[in-house]
């Protein structure tokens, strides 16, 4: 498949969230710098069908492909993955601060697998992210710093989910980023609860200070 027909299929016209597909980790997704030896792993459910996350979008904050192994398993459970990646991959030959080939590998495999999936059109969203997204140590100036944040622009207002029915946002990860503890803690101004769900564990209701530490309620 072409880079614009993985994109596509990622990002379905008339579908709903699909605004929100970063489309920068599809351009030039076959032009790898290192070989590969990739599976895109089944991971199990993670079920968030109870009435208690009934109004509820997911981010899923994990390292590398391993978001997008987490966002197949919830687009078997009714969710749309909405890839918001926006790393670069490196030129070959160079070392990089961050890897994003195996992103656009599992990008690949990911859509192999939506491909089966029947999604609704209104299917509500799994934000897909990179948590190794923010490393930026560079051992030397030969290393090439293709690091990336999120903003508050690369995600949907707290006024467009509200208005779409989503009051509250479960982020699937270790810990809350900085950057996205920057665009929660906004969400929470208007309202929206925010909780974290570590592995497999009953996400935990959270409350994010500006510039703070969270404190699990």
């Amino acid at each position: 498949m072409t880079d614009k027909e993985l994109y596509r299929i990622w990002a379905p016209l008339g579908k709903k969230w699909i605004e929100w597909v970063r489309p920068v980790p599809f351009v030039g997704i076959h032009d790898h710098s290192k070989e590969y030896n990739f599976t895109l792993f089944e991971v199990p459910a993670m079920d968030f069908q109870e009435e208690k996350f009934a109004d509820a979008a997911l981010i899923v904050d994990l390292p590398g492909s391993e978001s997008i192994e987490v966002g197949i398993a919830l687009a078997k459970e009714g969710y749309r993955p909405i890839p918001a990646f926006n790393g670069t991959i490196e030129q070959p030959g160079s070392r990089t601060t961050v890897d994003n080939q195996s992103v656009g590998m599992g990008l690949i495999a990911g859509a192999e697998e939506l491909l089966k999936i029947d999604l609704k059109d209104d299917a509500k969203p799994a934000f897909l992210l990179d948590s190794n997204r923010l490393h930026r140590h560079r051992i030397d100036v030969t290393v090439f710093d293709n690091s990336w944040d999120i903003y508050p622009q690369d995600m949907p207002s707290a006024d467009y989910f509200i208005n779409n029915g989503i009051h509250k946002i479960v982020v699937i990860g270790d810990r809350l980023s900085r950057d996205l503890k920057k665009i929660l803690y906004g969400y929470q101004k208007k309202k929206i609860e925010i909780y974290l769900q570590k592995g497999y564990a009953e996400p935990k209701k959270v409350r994010v200070h500006k510039q703070l530490p969270i404190d699990v309620e």
